[in-house]
């Protein structure tokens, strides 16, 4: 019979005691460090509320956390010895770029890998390696770290390379002949890697993460909605956007004044526009916005129309969380989201401060 993972208080329980009975299948997540554990880890035992439980390891890396070095969760007994050794190796070489060329220079087949560590710990060996960098990222930022390029443009090795790979998604500019607007498109950098912006003369459509797996698809949306064509370039609404993201990473600006072009259905820039009036340091629940807007049974439409939209930042979805106070899916990383949360607090208690000063 499949496990049937018991509620989250059960699994307190079995975290204070430190007992075996779900050794293997769940974890805890502590809120307060970002890392998760067995539910057997010796170390001091978080509060309830800064707890969360997740059945597998690639849960709780792909929600941010990473593993304890106590209990060493990834650790597990019976699997192929490849796995303990890669990432034994991981442990030791952390900052070392693991392609498929550097697994064969050491003697494994990248399929096999690929295999064993989905097989042993439901995810692969190079998810185990983004998380990880990623978090490091995430916890670099959060302390007031200079940005590392090369960690953060998600693998391309220089500003030309990233060029490139901007022409190849936005693609070259395209014929005039149905004289209808034509869109354009351009990136800029940022604290957290770059966002590409898509605009029209006047108006913002789209302002994502360089990253984001589904910026392909929005683009591709985006030009049948407007029924155009997106081509390489600066329009005064981009030079507009950048200059106001630049104040907004230096503390001086939480609210953007480009004029915006929302697309969605009505239910959707409802939603946004619910969002956009959350203030900087503060956050919602999906419950929380349903509310709102008076339309309580409408969480999980309202969870849909959070993750579709194209304006990253200046709809601050990034300030809904979960309803037990979890981070939750953001389509720029969990580890941005963090970053602009803790930014935003930071922001929001020296306004505080100056205001009573």
């Amino acid at each position: 019979m499949l496990f049937e993972r018991p509620d989250d208080d059960t699994l307190y329980d079995a975290l204070i005691a430190r007992s075996a009975d779900y050794e293997g299948q769940a974890y805890v997540c502590v809120k307060t460090t970002g890392i998760f554990c067995r539910l057997t880890c010796p170390a001091r035992k978080p509060k309830r509320e800064n707890t969360l439980f997740f059945d597998t390891i690639a849960a709780c890396m792909h929600s941010g956390f990473r593993p304890c070095q106590r209990c060493r969760p990834l650790e597990q007994p019976g699997r192929e010895p490849i796995v303990d050794e890669l990432l034994a190796a991981l442990d030791r070489e952390p900052q070392l770029r693991w392609t498929e060329n550097e697994l064969m220079r050491r003697g494994h087949d990248p399929s096999t890998v690929r295999r064993a560590f989905k097989r042993g710990l439901g995810m692969t060996f190079h998810d185990i390696v983004r998380y990880i960098r990623l978090g490091e990222a995430a916890r670099q930022l959060a302390d007031g770290a200079r940005v590392i390029d090369a960690q953060l443009d998600a693998g391309y090795d220089s500003a030309s390379g990233f060029r490139a790979a901007f022409q190849r998604l936005v693609g070259m500019a395209p014929a005039l002949s149905q004289n209808r607007k034509l869109l354009f498109a351009d990136w800029f950098d940022t604290p957290l890697g770059p966002m590409i912006a898509v605009a029209d003369r006047t108006h913002l459509h789209l302002l994502e993460f360089h990253d984001r797996k589904a910026l392909p698809t929005e683009l591709e949306a985006l030009q049948k909605r407007v029924r155009s064509s997106v081509a390489i370039g600066r329009t005064p609404a981009i030079d507009q956007i950048e200059t106001e993201i630049r104040d907004y990473f230096e503390g001086r600006l939480t609210v953007f004044k480009t004029p915006l072009a929302h697309g969605g259905t009505p239910f959707e820039k409802h939603v946004w526009a619910k969002l956009m009036e959350i203030p900087a340091g503060q956050t919602r629940a999906y419950g929380d916005l349903a509310r709102e807007m008076e339309r309580p049974e409408a969480v999980r439409a309202v969870g849909r129309a959070n993750g579709a939209n194209q304006l990253a930042i200046i709809v601050p979805c990034h300030r809904i969380l979960g309803a037990d106070g979890s981070l939750t899916g953001y389509g720029g990383g969990l580890w941005r989201k963090q970053w602009l949360l803790r930014h935003e607090e930071k922001i929001s208690t020296q306004a505080k401060m100056e205001e009573t000063a």
